[in-house]
C-alpha cells in the first residue's frame, strides 16, 4: 500500500480498485445480513420486527389496552429505533397482524391490513394497532436487565440487541428475507408441537433429531393446506434445506342440477388467491384446460377461503384436478433454508452475530440457551432486588425495635444529614439504611405494621434462598425453561391447520383427497356409465317392483351393474378380449334419472368393443389373479400385475376364437375353488389350481363342456359361509349351496343347479352371496331394487327359484350385484 502525500500536508492512499470495491461490497453485505434481512436465532425477529415491538412496548400498547394509529407506531419506531424508510416499517408491521401471513400475529389490528387475495393495506394514518397477547411474552421481563441495550442510531436513547421471547417465535412463525449473496425461507410450525419439543430436549440434551421429529410433526402453515410427503421436510430438519410439496385443500360439491364445483378451502402458503382466480378464468377461455364453466373468488369473513371452480357437465374432476396443480399456485413447492443469525463464539446477548443454517436440533438449543440466559440474568436482577429490600428491612426493624431512641437521635438532630450520621455511628448503619429510616413515616410504627414487616422479611428470605439455589443448579433453570413454555402453550396454543399425507404428491392421485363412499355404477348397452350413491338405494321387500335408477333412449337398456368404493380399480374386458382400467371416482357421478356419460369419453373403446366383463379390485398384486371365462366355455387366469398398465388406453387381455366373446371376469387368490354356470342351468364346481396362470395374449383351455344351443352365464369363485345366487332374466332367482355339488375336472358337463330355465327364463348371471348381504338387480328398461340376499330361499339343485324382482315384458333382468355389510363396515 503506498501512500502520497499532498501538498496541502494531506495523506493519499493508493488502493487497487478490486480491493477498494471488495472490501466496500463486503461491508454493504454484512450491514444488509445483520441488519436488515436474517432473523436472529434466539427470539427469531428481524431488527425492523424486533423495534417494532419495542416500540408498542414503550408506547404501552397493551392487548388489554386501546388500539392507536399505525402512523404514530410507524414515527415512534423511525424516530427512535429505525433510520430507515416509512413503508418498510409500515409493511412490517402489517405483516405481523395478517392471519395468513403469521401462524401466531402478534400484533392485534383494527381497520384494513390487506387480504389473502393480495389487497394492500389502507395508509397507515387510517389503521390502528396494539400488541397482541402473545406479543407481551415476547417483551416480557425486558426492564430486569434481561438483555443487553445499546445506543440507538444517534444515541439519544437505548435499544434491545435482542428481545427475551419467551415466545419460539422463529420455530413458530418462520421467516423469510432475501440478503446479499443468501436467503432464508423458514417454515411455521404449531406451538403446542414446538413447545413438546423443547421439553424433549431439556429432558435429554443429547437428544436426536429423529426424536425431536417424533414431536413436531411437521410444518404447520398459517393458510392450512395439504403436504405430500414427509421426506421433505425431514431432510430439512436434519440438515436445514429442503423442500415441501403442498397442495390446496378441496372438496367436490355437486349441485341441485347434477353440476360438480371443486371448492378450495385451502391454498398453500404464500399465494395470491386472486391470481389464482384469474389464471383459472383465462384457462377456461383459452381452452387451456378442458371441463371448467366457471371460476369465482366467494371468500367472505362468513364461509371463510372459498374458492370456486364450476365444471362443465361430465368433465372429469380428476383430469381437472391434476391440471390444475400442474398449471396453478393451487400446488407449490416451499423450499426449505434454515438460515439465522447465531451468536458468535462467546454466545450470550452479544452483538457479534454470523449467518449459519441450522437443523432442526440447533434451533431449539438456541433457543433453549437464549431463555437459559434470560432467566439467569432475571434470577440475578430479581435476587439483587431482593437483597437490597432485605438490608433495609434489617434497618427498619432494627429502627422500630428500638424506636424511641432512633426519635430521640432523629430530634436532637440539626438537620438530616446529622440525623442519618447520627443512626450511622449508633447502630452501625450504612447511607441506604439511614436514609431509609429518616424518610419512614410515621405509622410504620403501629403494631400491625411492625408485624408486616417481619413477615416481609421471612418472604423476602425464602426468596433469596429460592434465587440462590436456582443460579446454583443450571439443571432448574432448565426446568424453568421447560415449564414456562409449556404453560405458554397451554395458554395460547391450537391444533394443526396443515395436514401432512406420507406418500410423495408425485405418487398421489386425486381420489386421495376425495371422500371414500360406496357406490353403485351402471353401464347401458349403449355405453352410457355413470355411479350413483349407494345411500340412494333403498332396501325394499323381495317381489317388489323396484325404482327407476336410469333413463335411457329409445332402444338401449342396462347391461352392467357393480357395486365399489370410489377409490377402487374398475378393469372393463371387453368383447374383443382387451382390457381397460380406471378408478372409480373418475366415473362422473350424476342424477338418479339421468343417462350417464358414453364410456367411450373415458376409455379409448374401439367403435365395435363392448365391456362385456368388470373386475373391481382395491390394487394390482402379484397375489391375485384375473380369472376370465368365455361364452363358449374357454376359462384363463393372468396376474393382475399383467394389467397394471392398460389404464384408458387399453392391453390384450384374452385372445378370443371367431364368435366366442367374453361374459366373466372374476378376481381370484389361485388356489379357491370355482364354479361355472351355464344359461341352461348347468353347474361345474373346479378347482382353480388345474388352471395354470396364462400370459395376456393367450387363449385359454377348455372350463366346462357345453351342450347343444347352451352358453357360460356366470363364473364365480367359492368363498367361506357363502351360498350361490342365481337369477333368471325373468327375475327368479335361489340360493344353492356349494355342498350340494362335487368337485369335478375341468372339460366336464358338471351338475344340474336350476330346475326350469324353459318356463322361469334362462340364468343372467351367479354370484357367491351370504346371508348378511344386499343384492341390487337392475333390468333392461332401468328399474332397480335392493333386497337382502337372505330374503331369497335355499333351496335343492333342481329347484326352480321365487320372483326377486316383479317385471313385466318386453322388460328382463340384465345384471346384478352384491352389497356385503362387512365390507361397509371394513371400508368406514
Amino acid at each position: 500500500m503506498d501512500e502520497t502525500t499532498t501538498p496541502e500536508g494531506g495523506t493519499i492512499i493508493n488502493i487497487p480498485i478490486q480491493d477498494e470495491v471488495r472490501q466496500a461490497y463486503i461491508d454493504y453485505s454484512m450491514s444488509v445480513i445483520i441488519q436488515r434481512a436474517l432473523p436472529d436465532v434466539r427470539d427469531g425477529l428481524k431488527p425492523v420486527h424486533r423495534r417494532i415491538l419495542y416500540a408498542m412496548d414503550k408506547l404501552n400498547l397493551v392487548s388489554g389496552g386501546p388500539t392507536r394509529k399505525c402512523a404514530q407506531i410507524v414515527g415512534e419506531v423511525l424516530g427512535h429505533y429505525h433510520p430507515h424508510g416509512d413503508a418498510s416499517v409500515y409493511d412490517a408491521l402489517v405483516r405481523l397482524g395478517q392471519d395468513f401471513s403469521q401462524r401466531y400475529t402478534t400484533v392485534t389490528p383494527k381497520g384494513n391490513f390487506g387480504t389473502i387475495g393480495g389487497f394492500p393495506a389502507a395508509a397507515y394514518r387510517y389503521t390502528e394497532a396494539k400488541m397482541a397477547k402473545i406479543a407481551e411474552e415476547m417483551v416480557k421481563d425486558i426492564d430486569k436487565e434481561t438483555v443487553d441495550l445499546i445506543d440507538n442510531f444517534d444515541q439519544s436513547t437505548k435499544e434491545p440487541t435482542v428481545l427475551p421471547a419467551q415466545f419460539p417465535y422463529l420455530l413458530c412463525n418462520g421467516a423469510t428475507g432475501i440478503a446479499v449473496g443468501m436467503a432464508t425461507n423458514m417454515p411455521s410450525h404449531n406451538l403446542r408441537e414446538v413447545a413438546s419439543a423443547i421439553s424433549a430436549y431439556v429432558d435429554n440434551r443429547d437428544i436426536s433429531i429423529d426424536e425431536l421429529m417424533s414431536h413436531i410433526k411437521g410444518p404447520d402453515f398459517p393458510t392450512g393446506g395439504v403436504i405430500y410427503g414427509r421426506e421433505g421436510f425431514r431432510k430439512a430438519y436434519r440438515t436445514g434445506r429442503g423442500k415441501i410439496v403442498i397442495r390446496s385443500k378441496f372438496d367436490i360439491e355437486t349441485s341441485r342440477t347434477g353440476r360438480e364445483s371443486i371448492v378450495f378451502t385451502e391454498v398453500p402458503y404464500g399465494v395470491n388467491t386472486t391470481n389464482i382466480i384469474k389464471k383459472i378464468k383465462e384457462f377456461a377461455r383459452d381452452k387451456t384446460i378442458d371441463g371448467i364453466s366457471s371460476a369465482n373468488d366467494e371468500t367472505s369473513d362468513r364461509t371463510g377461503l372459498r374458492l370456486v371452480v364450476e365444471l362443465k357437465r361430465g368433465a372429469i374432476a380428476k383430469i381437472v384436478l391434476n391440471q390444475l396443480f400442474a398449471k396453478t399456485e393451487l400446488q407449490t413447492n416451499f423450499s426449505v433454508i434454515n438460515l439465522a443469525l447465531v451468536p458468535d463464539a462467546g454466545g450470550g446477548n452479544g452483538q457479534s452475530l454470523k449467518p449459519q443454517v441450522l437443523n432442526l436440533k440447533q434451533l431449539i438449543e438456541y433457543f433453549v440457551n437464549h431463555r437459559v440466559d434470560v432467566i439467569t440474568r432475571r434470577t440475578k436482577f430479581e435476587l439483587n432486588k431482593a437483597l437490597a429490600r432485605e438490608h433495609i428491612l434489617e434497618a427498619l426493624i432494627i429502627a422500630v425495635d428500638a424506636i424511641d431512641e432512633v426519635i430521640k437521635i432523629i430530634r436532637a438532630s440539626r438537620d438530616v444529614q446529622d440525623a442519618k450520621a447520627a443512626l450511622e455511628n449508633r447502630f452501625g448503619f450504612d447511607d441506604i439504611q439511614s436514609t431509609a429510616i429518616v424518610e419512614m413515616r410515621l405509622a410504620r410504627l403501629t403494631n400491625l405494621q411492625i408485624e408486616e414487616l417481619r413477615k416481609e422479611m421471612a418472604e423476602i428470605k425464602t426468596l433469596i434462598a429460592y434465587y440462590r439455589d436456582l443460579l446454583a443448579h443450571e439443571e432448574k433453570i432448565f426446568a424453568l425453561v421447560k415449564t414456562e413454555t409449556n404453560e405458554l402453550a397451554e395458554k395460547y396454543g391450537d391444533d394443526r391447520r396443515t395436514q401432512i399425507v406420507a406418500q410423495e404428491a408425485e405418487e398421489i392421485n386425486a381420489e386421495d383427497m376425495i371422500r371414500k363412499e360406496d357406490v353403485v355404477v351402471t353401464i347401458s348397452k349403449f355405453g352410457y356409465i355413470k355411479r350413483l350413491p349407494l345411500t340412494l338405494y333403498k332396501s325394499q321387500a323381495r317381489g317388489g317392483k323396484g325404482n327407476g335408477s336410469m333413463n335411457l333412449v329409445e332402444d338401449d337398456y342396462v347391461t352392467q351393474i357393480f357395486v365399489a368404493t370410489t377409490h377402487s380399480y374398475i378393469t372393463f374386458i371387453t368383447s374383443e378380449g382387451r382390457a381397460y382400467w380406471i378408478r372409480v371416482h373418475e366415473i362422473p357421478e350424476m342424477s338418479r334419472a339421468s343417462r350417464g356419460t358414453n364410456i367411450k369419453s373415458i376409455l379409448q373403446v374401439n367403435a365395435n368393443e363392448e365391456i362385456t366383463a368388470i373386475v373391481v379390485m382395491s390394487d394390482y398384486t402379484d397375489s391375485q389373479y384375473i380369472f376370465m371365462a368365455t361364452q363358449n366355455g374357454i376359462v384363463k387366469k393372468c396376474k393382475t400385475t399383467e394389467f397394471a398398465n392398460a389404464k384408458t388406453r387399453g392391453v390384450i387381455a384374452i385372445n378370443l376364437n371367431e364368435g366366442d366373446k367374453l361374459v366373466s371376469a372374476i378376481l381370484t387368490d389361485g388356489s379357491s375353488d370355482l364354479m361355472l354356470i351355464t344359461r341352461k342351468g348347468q353347474a361345474l364346481l373346479v378347482p382353480e389350481t388345474t388352471v395354470r396362470p396364462m400370459g395376456r395374449s393367450s387363449t385359454g383351455v377348455t372350463g366346462i363342456r357345453l351342450s347343444d344351443g347352451d352358453e357360460l352365464a356366470a363364473a364365480i369363485r367359492v368363498e367361506d359361509a357363502t351360498n350361490a345366487l342365481v337369477v333368471t332374466e325373468r327375475g327368479v332367482g335361489k340360493r344353492v349351496e356349494f355342498s350340494d355339488f362335487n368337485s369335478h375336472n375341468r372339460g366336464t358337463g358338471g351338475q344340474r343347479i336350476f330346475g326350469d330355465t324353459g318356463c322361469k327364463g334362462e340364468i343372467i348371471g351367479a354370484m357367491a352371496v351370504s346371508p348378511d348381504d344386499e343384492i341390487v338387480c337392475i333390468t333392461s328398461l332401468g328399474k332397480s331394487i335392493r333386497v337382502k340376499a337372505d330374503s331369497i330361499p335355499l333351496q335343492g339343485r333342481s329347484a326352480s327359484g321365487i320372483k326377486v324382482i316383479n317385471i313385466t315384458e318386453p322388460d328382463f333382468v340384465v345384471g346384478f350385484d352384491k352389497i356385503s355389510k362387512d365390507d361397509a363396515e371394513d371400508k368406514e
